[in-house]
């Protein structure tokens, strides 16, 4: 174990579920004896892709909902990094639905957190993919008219090899599974339940507090069918753990040619090419 990862000072609201996600992250990496200029940290837009900027890691910012694609280059050009996506359900599942989609199917090696509060936090409250379904007598601002996205049962549906909920509420039982994430050879999501205090008044800590339940020892993870299953329980009770995990080959192992010379990071650029190129937009 090392302690060279460190968080800073954050912009988020006091109690809000990143600081438990944060603060585990930063334990994990320190345990996995990572060194910080090995890892890489992406984030889109939102609360939960600040995470970049308060870690002492490599970081990379980009667009809403295109910080899969961000990662997976980061990847596939030097893949001696660990590359960890933190966004949020909407700009995960929302706006980056697409990528999130078509990157389980590929098996690019990256580890994904998913801060999943079941809203907007950044803009204000709007209902995410994964807010909960209106009640006809009873309306909330974080309430989905529109049928609410289940992440977990599409991942596995489109061939995930790895999906893990938590919850904010459970710090030792998050780190497990970030560690396991993080270890996995291939894509690996977890969607870690956690509170919007200022936003979402139903969704709270002590909502998920009550209901989560974690998966016993005698919970096969290797069952596609009773992982299926279990994604489709989130009401009373909420399973988290690891509901899947298999070994799978990944983009890299299918695209050998990208590896098996030189890492695209160490070949030689003529930067006379790169410049030439350049002119058509300046």
């Amino acid at each position: 174990m090392n302690n060279q990862f460190v968080s800073s000072e954050t912009a988020w609201c006091p109690g809000c579920g990143n600081f438990s996600i944060i603060d585990t992250l930063v334990g994990v990496l320190n345990e996995l004896d990572l060194s910080p200029h090995k890892v890489v940290l992406v984030g889109g837009i939102g609360q939960a892709a600040k995470t970049n900027q308060y870690v002492s890691a490599n970081g990379f910012s980009g667009l809403h909902g295109r910080s899969i694609p961000a990662a997976v280059a980061i990847k596939l050009v030097n893949d001696d990094l660990t590359v960890i996506v933190n966004t949020g359900d909407g700009d995960s599942y929302g706006e980056g639905g697409n990528h999130f989609i078509h990157n389980i199917r590929r098996n690019v090696d990256i580890t994904h957190f998913v801060h999943d509060n079941q809203i907007y936090g950044l803009t204000k409250g709007q209902t995410s993919p994964t807010s909960d379904a209106c009640q006809l007598d009873h309306k909330t601002s974080a309430c989905n008219l529109s049928t609410p996205f289940n992440p977990l049962l599409v991942a596995i549906a489109c061939g995930a090899t790895f999906v893990a909920r938590s919850f904010t509420g459970r710090k030792d039982h998050l780190a497990m599974v970030m560690a396991a994430a993080i270890r996995h050879k291939g894509y690996a999501l977890v969607d870690i339940l956690q509170p919007c205090v200022s936003f979402n008044k139903v969704n709270t800590h002590s909502f998920y507090d009550k209901r989560v339940q974690e998966l016993d020892a005698s919970y096969d993870s290797s069952n596609k069918m009773a992982a299926i299953e279990k994604t489709m329980e989130f009401g009373d009770t909420i399973p988290i753990g690891i509901l899947y995990q298999e070994k799978g080959l990944t983009y890299e192992d299918k695209h050998p040619q990208l590896f098996n010379d030189v890492p695209v990071i160490h070949k030689a650029h003529n930067m006379d090419d790169i410049n030439e190129l350049f002119k058509d937009f300046i």
